[in-house]
C-alpha cells in the first residue's frame, strides 16, 4: 500500500506539478548560466576572473571558530579549483546551461537534477547560500520523482524509444 508521502513522488496524476517544479528550477539553472555566458570574465577574454574571485571570497570565509568554509574544501579551493580556474570557468558556465535544459525539456531529468544539486552542494560549500538551499531541496524531489517529474517532458520518449530498442536485441 502506497503511502501518502511514497505518491507524491510516483503518482502520474501528480505530473503536471512536477513539470512546474522542474522547469522552476531548469530555469533558475538556464538564467545563471545564460548570464555567465555573456559576462567576458566567465567566457571570453578574461574567462577565469569570476571563479578565482569567488574561490579566493570563500577562502577569506575559512577563519574563526565556526568558519564558513572548511578546510579540506579550501583546499580543493586551492589546488583544484585555483589553478585551472579558466576550465572551471567553463565547466560550471555549460554545465548550468545543460542542467537548465535538461529540466526544462524533460530529458535525463534524474542526471539533471543530481548535477544541479551537486553543483548546489558546491555553492553551499564554498560559504553561498542564496537560492542554493532552496534549489537543493527541489533537486532532491526532482530525483525521488524523475520517473514521475520526466513524464511530460522528453523523459517519456526517450523511455519508450529505450523500451522499443530492447525489443529488437
Amino acid at each position: 500500500m502506497k503511502t501518502f508521502f511514497s505518491s507524491i513522488f510516483t503518482s502520474p496524476k501528480l505530473s503536471w506539478v512536477w513539470l512546474i517544479v522542474r522547469v522552476y528550477v531548469g530555469w533558475e539553472w538556464l538564467y545563471a548560466g545564460y548570464e555567465k555566458l555573456i559576462n567576458p570574465v566567465w567566457i571570453g577574454e578574461k574567462a577565469g576572473v569570476a571563479i578565482t574571485g569567488f574561490a579566493n571570497g570563500a577562502l577569506a570565509k575559512t577563519t574563526g571558530i565556526h568558519p564558513d568554509v572548511s578546510g579540506w574544501y579550501a583546499w580543493f579551493l586551492q589546488h583544484a579549483v585555483l589553478p585551472y580556474a579558466n576550465i572551471w570557468s567553463h565547466a560550471i558556465t555549460y554545465g548550468e546551461i545543460l542542467v537548465g535544459l535538461g529540466l526544462i525539456f524533460g530529458a535525463l531529468t534524474f542526471l539533471a537534477a543530481l548535477f544541479g544539486a551537486f553543483m548546489n552542494l558546491n555553492y553551499l560549500f564554498a560559504g553561498t547560500v542564496s537560492t542554493n538551499p532552496q534549489l537543493l531541496v527541489l533537486a532532491i524531489f526532482i530525483m525521488l520523482a524523475h520517473k514521475t517529474a520526466g513524464m511530460i517532458g522528453l523523459d517519456y520518449y526517450l523511455d519508450h524509444a529505450k523500451k522499443s530498442w530492447a525489443l529488437f536485441r
